[in-house]
């Protein structure tokens, strides 16, 4: 691998699995296409309509924590096989159920939902993943990349799909290629040979590996900003994706050619807006860009409500497709770049869960109003909503990851002990004795904040920080973790960014000596 390569498409690894993932995200939008399609003939509810969208949203909001966990502690390619052949084998049925003429709303929902529940479970692994292909310095580009090569196929699967429909009276035929979509992805994994890190220490456990994604998720400042805003777009952008098959079907008439080729420029705008994107990163602010672009999608969600013809919904959604492509760009790779190697996983699969979780309840909630007031006045509401939602969530910028060095640092010495520690001794409680200069103390405690929350991200249960009543330039700080095999595992987390963190704090320190490190264990 070169880390000066240009682009991330001259690695070998990369471009393989960048080609069949836009040829598999084809079948999957074809599959779209033909479940909303297949839902309005169905059933006329626009509540059953939405639910769709629900059923392909609720498998990320339910399983994407559990997912990010095991893409972690498990090995990442082989999940990913397994979960491409349950994806094919869920549509593989729906074609079947579908061509038998044995299809209703019920098993409809229940299907897509089972295909979806695979794709849960391996978004973490495959975001996760992207790090182990490419160099740090490529991976904004490699992010970028996989939004546009999904926006690519949104523009070339609608259209597909709804031609196909079309030409074969009804969308089985969709359902069994969105099947087929999947080969290249498993021949891709399979023959990928997987680099994995050195790592002496044995394997987290499931529950453990939960809770260390979610302890250095609250404490990220960067992760959370991402989370909020994260919430206050999708919640209410989820109207224009729910609603869209209710305005093409019912409001303007159309053919499932003409629905196709509605979502097709849906994904054109995404396209452009990607190479508008290359342009405008280097001038304005991904915080900035992800704002204008969030109130941009609020105004088509409003104008979509009041559209009367095809030519004025296309471009409508045409401008919803470049808003969509920035502000995913900005909030996925503000999600990738918060977080260092070991948690990446878990941390992005809170990123997808908050998404989808929010993608759910607003699909759900907008469906059900349109059914009450109709869905001019659900979309209307919508995109004032999301106007609101950004002035609420405007003060949480989310490239507060660009000045983050997350990469692996220098590990910690090993520790000093008397004899060997067994692995599930503890609590453990660490000390660390400082001596400042006189005066200084709290421009040290100042130093110390950032300290405190490296150390509760990475494992610990308390921190705390003491100053000597009898010698008010000795400063004692304390942290106590669960288990000593949970200290062993701090030694291995360390980030550039925390070794920057504790040379700030350790400037402050005198004398001749390193600062004293004890470390405490609960008696037997």
């Amino acid at each position: 691998m070169s880390a000066s390569a240009e682009s991330p498409l001259k690695i070998q690894i990369f471009r393989a699995l960048w080609i069949a993932t836009v040829i598999s995200n084809i079948g999957t939008w074809m599959q779209d296409v033909g479940a909303g399609w297949q839902m309005t003939s169905l059933s006329p509810s626009p509540l059953m309509v939405a639910l769709v969208q629900t059923a392909t949203t609720l498998p990320m909001f339910v399983l994407s924590l559990p997912a990010g966990a095991l893409a972690d502690i498990v090995d990442r390619r082989r999940l990913l096989i397994a979960t491409q052949v349950w994806m094919m084998a869920g549509a593989a049925t729906l074609s079947i159920a579908t061509f038998a003429g044995l299809t209703s709303p019920t098993l409809l929902l229940v299907l897509v939902c089972s295909i979806a529940t695979g794709m849960a479970l391996s978004a973490p692994a495959f975001q996760a993943m992207l790090p182990e292909i490419v160099p740090v310095s490529q991976l904004p580009k490699a992010v970028a990349l996989v939004s546009l090569g999904v926006n690519i196929s949104r523009a070339i699967g609608p259209a597909v799909g709804g031609l196909l429909i079309a030409l074969a009276g009804g969308p089985a035929v969709v359902f069994g290629l969105n099947a087929l979509s999947s080969i290249g992805i498993l021949v891709v994994l399979y023959r990928w040979k997987r680099e994995t890190r050195q790592v002496d220490l044995p394997a987290e456990r499931f529950l453990g590996a939960l809770q260390a994604g979610l302890r250095y998720t609250l404490g990220a400042p960067a992760m959370l900003a991402v989370l909020v805003r994260c919430t206050g777009f999708f919640l209410f952008a989820s109207a224009l994706w729910a609603l869209l098959p209710v305005i093409g079907r019912h409001d303007l008439a159309l053919s499932p050619t003409g629905y196709g080729g509605l979502m097709a420029f849906l994904g054109m705008g995404a396209v452009g807006g990607a190479l508008l994107l290359r342009l405008l990163s280097e001038r304005i602010s991904s915080n900035r860009l992800s704002v204008l672009a969030s109130l941009l999608f609020a105004v088509a969600t409003a104008l979509l409500g009041l559209v009367h013809s095809f030519v004025s919904a296309a471009a409508v959604v045409l401008m919803a497709g470049a808003a969509w492509i920035a502000i995913m760009s900005a909030l996925s790779g503000a999600a990738q770049m918060a977080a260092p190697a070991w948690v990446k996983a878990r941390t992005l699969a809170i990123y997808i869960l908050v998404s989808q979780g929010a993608m759910t309840t607003g699909a759900t909630f907008w469906g059900w109003l349109a059914a009450q007031a109709g869905v001019t006045a659900a979309l209307l509401s919508a995109g004032i909503a999301l106007v609101m939602a950004q002035l609420l969530t405007s003060r949480f910028p989310v490239d507060l990851s660009v000045k983050l060095d997350l990469a692996p640092g220098d590990r910690w010495p090993a520790p000093q002990v008397d004899g060997e520690v067994q692995n599930d001794r503890g609590p453990v409680m660490i000390t660390i004795e400082y001596r400042i200069k006189p005066n200084e103390g709290a421009a040290f405690a100042d130093a110390m904040e950032a300290m405190r929350r490296s150390r509760r991200r990475d494992g610990a249960i308390s921190w705390c920080l003491f100053e000597d009543a009898a010698m008010p330039n000795v400063f004692i700080e304390t942290f106590v973790v669960e288990s000593w095999l949970q200290h062993l595992r701090q030694h291995e987390r360390v980030t550039r960014a925390d070794q920057e963190h504790e040379a700030a704090a350790q400037q402050f320190h005198i004398g001749p000596e390193l600062p004293v490190i004890r470390h405490w264990i609960a008696p037997k």
